[in-house]
């Protein structure tokens, strides 16, 4: 990944060739008390992380990436912008560091084309066939239910 800080790295996969660098200007972190684990520190630390990034205003991103990411994440916008927020760590770095790997895969799953569509088939004359003769045997079965063996 990328150390905070610096620019987002997004390595290749599926929809990114060549992978994607977010500028690190693009990136907005902001700070505050975390209500997790921390011992005596928990109250004077600001160890929780907010990372904020806006993607219509990006230039990370090619026209067509930019529509596929809005439509992608277009519900989970707050203002415009994704809101990642990470306060699971007692350390603000490491905070920082799951905040800034959650935006990448984010970005990635997003950015990933969609599968392809199912393409309808027929079924076999064969299976067919097992499927009717499965259904004359449960019928079979059904039907001799009720009689009893004459004397």
């Amino acid at each position: 990944m990328s150390e905070p800080g610096q620019d987002l790295l997004v390595p290749p996969g599926p929809g990114l060739r060549h992978g994607l660098t977010v500028p690190a200007g693009e990136l907005v972190e902001r700070f505050s008390r975390s209500s997790g684990p921390g011992g005596q520190g928990v109250n004077t630390t600001d160890s929780r992380v907010e990372l904020l990034f806006d993607p219509a205003a990006s230039s990370a991103f090619t026209d067509s990436q930019r529509d596929r990411l809005l439509r992608a994440v277009g519900d989970q916008l707050v203002a415009g912008r994704i809101s990642i927020v990470a306060s699971e760590h007692r350390s603000q770095l490491r905070n920082r560091a799951a905040a800034r790997e959650r935006l990448a895969g984010l970005l990635r799953s997003a950015l990933a084309p969609p599968p392809p569509s199912r393409k309808a088939t027929r079924p076999t004359r064969g299976s067919q066939q097992r499927r009717l003769d499965a259904k004359k045997r449960r019928s079979d079965i059904k039907a001799r239910r009720g009689q009893l063996p004459r004397d």
